[in-house]
C-alpha cells in the first residue's frame, strides 16, 4: 500500500479541499496511515456540539474503523469538496437501497490549519453545511 504524505513547505503545499479529496479517498480505501497524516492530534468531530463527540485523532480514528461494528453501511460516495478559505465541505451521498431509494446528501464541514483538519461538524444535510461555509474560495 503507498502511504500518502501531505508535504509541509507552503511551495509544495496541496490546497485544503486536494487534501479534504485525498483524506476521504484514504478513508475509502482503509489507508489509516494516510487518514493520520491529515488529521490534527487534537481535532474535534461532532455534530454541532464539539462536547459530544471525537475530542482527538485517536477518537475519531476509532470512529472511522468502528464503521462496519456499527453496521454503517458501505462507505458514502463523494459528491463534491467545496473550500472557502481555511474551510472545505466534504459532500457525500449512500447508495441507493430498497429502503432508501434517494438517500440524501450530507457532509461534513472540514476546518484546516497548516494543511491538518483541527474540527470536523457533521451535518445531516448538505445545504445546511454549504450555507454555513459560505460562498466559495
Amino acid at each position: 500500500m503507498v502511504r500518502r504524505v501531505w508535504p509541509r513547505l507552503p511551495a509544495e503545499q496541496m490546497s485544503n479541499a486536494d487534501i479534504a479529496r485525498d483524506g476521504f479517498a484514504a478513508i475509502a480505501r482503509g489507508d489509516f496511515d494516510a487518514t493520520t497524516e491529515f488529521l490534527d492530534p487534537d481535532v474535534k468531530w461532532h455534530g454541532g456540539n464539539p462536547a459530544d463527540g471525537c475530542q482527538n485523532r485517536k477518537q475519531a480514528l476509532a470512529w472511522i474503523r468502528g464503521r462496519g461494528d456499527r453496521k454503517a453501511g458501505a462507505m458514502p460516495e463523494l459528491v463534491d469538496v467545496v473550500a472557502a478559505g481555511d474551510r472545505v465541505a466534504v459532500i457525500v451521498q449512500a447508495a441507493p437501497t430498497g429502503e432508501d431509494p434517494q438517500p440524501r446528501r450530507t457532509a461534513n464541514l472540514a476546518t484546516f490549519r497548516d494543511g491538518r483538519v483541527v474540527e470536523m461538524v457533521h451535518y445531516d444535510d448538505a445545504a445546511a453545511a454549504l450555507a454555513a461555509l459560505g460562498p466559495p474560495a
